[in-house]
């Protein structure tokens, strides 16, 4: 159980609604609290694949957004979400500060596109959604596919028929709390 943990679940207009609604239905049935933390201000737009999906509330702006303040990461996947967070300054730094400190951090599908961005998969084995696995070994990770990877707290996965053993995981990691950080 995670009861007492904060869990920050990072998102722009266009993630993908199950690789968030799913972990996050069991993050809070393990005892965690989750904050939907977004560049969008008052609500987000998830899709289904290539169809718009539900809308969900903000709970607090990236801009007023404090790593500080939460146990751990979650970062969705979807095509647009990723592509639009590692282009925002403050999304990568609020990436970056998780796994530079340690914290564990969930990331599925094309998620990783920010924590490349982040300049923090150098040496890390992960996974992903197959079309990320050139970015990923050039940017120093190793690739490998598999249902769920975790390298010291970064747990990932590589497209929602994976979010059982990836939520197993991320509740698993969470409990164990930080993690020594990697060497530069």
């Amino acid at each position: 159980m995670i009861n007492g943990k904060t869990v920050a679940i990072l998102v722009a207009e266009g993630f993908e609604q199950a690789e968030m609604t799913e972990p996050r239905k069991a993050l809070e049935g393990a005892g965690a609290k989750t904050v939907l933390v977004s560049p969008a201000e008052d609500e987000v737009q998830a899709w289904k694949r290539f169809d718009k999906a539900d809308r969900f509330n903000v709970d607090v702006a990236l801009d007023e957004a404090n790593p500080d303040e939460f146990d751990a990461l979650l970062l969705p996947g979807g095509v647009a979400n990723p592509d639009q967070l590692r282009t925002l300054p403050k999304a990568v730094q609020f990436v970056k500060r998780f796994v530079e400190s340690g914290k564990p951090v969930g990331v599925i599908c094309h998620g990783p596109w920010t924590m490349i961005e982040a300049g923090v998969v150098k040496g890390r084995t992960m996974t992903s959604w197959p079309s990320l696995r050139t970015d990923l070994v050039n940017a120093g990770a190793r690739w490998v596919d598999q249902e769920v990877v975790v390298d010291r707290g970064v747990v990932s996965s590589r497209r929602p028929d994976d979010i059982p053993a990836f939520s197993r995981k991320l509740i698993e990691e969470i409990g164990e709390g930080r993690h020594q950080r990697a060497a530069a």
